[in-house]
């Protein structure tokens, strides 16, 4: 144990980990020169197409310093806000971090929360700024920042470039010297596995991603879960090299997986504790806290006899996205689909993409929302997730919504308008920090408000270079209403949302619009409201296609093409009556701009 280092590499998003990554399979010879390619541990087409991790990717890696020979478990990891808890969850399995930060941009967002919660870890930081070969890179600049803001000495600051290598091998030597050697609790026979992290084989079953703490596991050996209570045997063991490779055990400190034979996903949890079958008493690790869905969507098959098989794939996507959940539900609109919790829209737009390249299924989305607690006047208490379950407003005593303290990190010259964003999206702010180049502003903002094109506009408006970062602080009272659409009269639940009474009448105005650019025209005249209770807020109307059924009539009697008219009239109106108007994707993703 004493030659093994498990890191894991932290930063904002863009700063160059998957590339530093690179270096290090390069440079220890992980990977040959022929095997070689940018973004080795992204294995999802989609993250290699986005240019982000969006999954944690652990890799073994053998380095030789001197006359010794170490073993790194290294732990690539994700940068964007939606993705913070695959960090948490990587954080787990180390002793000691990366942090990177890029010389050309400095301390982000990410940069301080990932910063947090490693010394919250009690973990060994190592400071790194990367990109030093790029002509705009700052790099004194980004010195004086670390520094200043998160407290290190300069000297302990290491210069790479992740692109060139410069810089790498003193960084792996730092990584062997500054981190310390994973320790165990107890002696043999006792074994006390962590899982960080699992995905499922069509024809191996459930892997489990594991980190053993106490004792070994071998090839064979009966297994138990704490957490879930399974009893299941060790098919394989082995490391990531970055493939899978089998081994005929995992020690004490050591990185791997393990083929669990397993098929049922609620049979293992993300965080549980595996041990041997004959030592089931023993005390649970620690773990990490599980995280908890923030913004809900709901998904139907556009083919409703597919809703087996997206539950089905669910229940897959889960299993290696243990912050994902799903319940089954029902619209009138819109058939049998699921209620499904994100932890933001990145999320919930990388779940849908996953579902239609992997599982091709294609699903209609409903409008997002976020959780709300209603204090009912017998002064129950009830959680919802959709507007459509909103009690009668005569049994509301109040709602409480979600809020969340937003740090946003921006340059001086956006600072004024980035504040009128904030205060337009309900936001009071609690603080402001001049940190280098940057200023830090700390609001206490409305959930709902941060999904309602809030970090677009953010982008939009500093040019790209503000960031933000947030964390959930409770729930608290406000005075909302809940808006409904109707089209042609009949109300569409799946474009209803809770909004502020304040903001009721411009929100309504932009959601008939949108709608009405959405929906095509059809044979009748299509009539769009949004509406509180009886209340008509705002209308627009899609006029319907009309054949020309006097153009034969060439002069004559006008009673003859009054005639005419009368009866396309008449029959547009019973056309109408019967008419199912077919709403497209776009009318939902249209309440997203609202």
């Amino acid at each position: 144990m004493q030659n093994i280092r498990n890191f894991a590499i932290i930063a904002h998003v863009d700063h160059g980990k998957s590339t530093l990554c690179d270096r290090l399979l390069e440079i220890t010879g992980t990977v040959a020169p022929r095997q070689m390619r940018a973004q080795l541990l992204d294995s999802n087409p989609i993250e290699r197409e986005r240019g982000i991790t969006i999954k944690l990717a652990p890799v073994r890696m053998i380095y030789h310093l001197g006359s010794s020979i170490y073993t790194l478990n290294l732990i690539d990891t994700p940068g964007h806000v939606d993705f913070s808890y695959e960090v948490n969850r990587s954080l787990a399995a180390c002793e000691g971090v990366v942090l990177l930060v890029d010389a050309t941009q400095g301390i982000q967002a990410q940069t301080l929360a990932h910063y947090q919660q490693a010394k919250k870890l009690g973990l060994t930081i190592i400071p790194v700024v990367n990109k030093i070969d790029v002509t705009s890179a700052d790099i004194a600049g980004t010195q004086k920042q670390i520094v200043d803001i998160l407290g290190f000495d300069l000297d302990s600051i290491l210069l790479v470039s992740g692109k060139t290598g410069q810089g790498v091998p003193e960084l792996l030597e730092a990584i062997v010297d500054r981190i310390p050697p994973p320790t165990t609790n107890f002696p043999l026979p006792t074994t006390r596995a962590l899982i960080f992290n699992s995905n499922f084989d069509p024809h191996l079953g459930v892997i489990a991603w594991v980190r053993v703490v106490d004792g070994q596991i071998r090839t064979g050996d009966k297994l138990f879960f704490l957490g879930t209570g399974a009893l299941t045997t060790a098919i394989e063991v082995g490391y990531f090299i970055p493939q899978k490779t089998s081994s005929a055990q995992l020690n004490s400190g050591e990185v791997g997986y393990i083929i669990t034979n397993l098929k049922t996903v609620a049979d293992l949890q993300v965080g549980d504790t595996i041990t041997l079958a004959d030592n089931p008493n023993l005390t649970a690790l620690p773990g990490y806290q599980l995280t908890k869905p923030v913004v809900f969507m709901s998904f139907y098959p556009t083919d409703g006899s597919d809703i087996n098989l997206l539950r089905d794939a669910l229940g897959k996507l889960k299993l290696q996205d243990s912050s994902l959940s799903y319940i089954p539900e029902h619209s009138p609109a819109l058939g049998n689909g699921f209620r499904v919790g994100f932890l933001g829209l990145l999320h919930a737009d990388i779940v849908q993409e996953r579902l239609d390249r992997e599982f091709n299924l294609a699903v209609i989305a409903a409008a997002p929302s976020v959780g709300y607690q209603i204090l009912t006047t017998n002064d129950r208490l009830i959680s919802i997730s959709r507007a459509e379950d909103l009690p009668d407003p005569a049994q509301i005593k109040e709602i409480r919504e979600p809020f969340i303290n937003l740090s946003v990190y921006v340059p001086e010259n956006y600072l004024g308008s980035v504040i009128q964003l904030c205060q337009e999206h309900r936001g009071v702010m609690r603080d402001m920090q001049y940190l280098g180049r940057l200023i830090m502003l700390n609001y206490h903002l409305p959930l709902s408000e941060l999904i309602r094109q809030f970090y677009d506009q953010l982008k939009s408006i500093s040019q790209g270079f503000a960031t933000l970062d947030y964390e959930l602080s409770g729930f608290l009272p406000s005075d909302l209403v809940r808006l409904d659409a109707l089209i042609s009269g009949v109300k569409v639940d799946a474009l209803s949302q809770i909004i502020p009474k304040s903001q009721a009448q411009y929100i309504a105005k932009n959601l008939v619009e949108k709608l009405k650019s959405s929906i095509p025209r059809q044979q009748y005249e299509v009539i769009i409201q949004a509406a509180i209770g009886s209340h008509i807020l705002a209308r627009a109307d899609i006029r319907p296609f009309r054949k020309d059924v006097i153009a034969k009539l060439s002069g004559g009697d006008q009673t003859r093409k009054d005639k005419l008219l009368k009866k396309q009239k008449k029959g547009k109106s019973r056309m109408k009556r019967v008419g199912k108007i077919d709403l497209p994707q776009s009318a939902f993703l249209s309440i997203l701009k609202v």
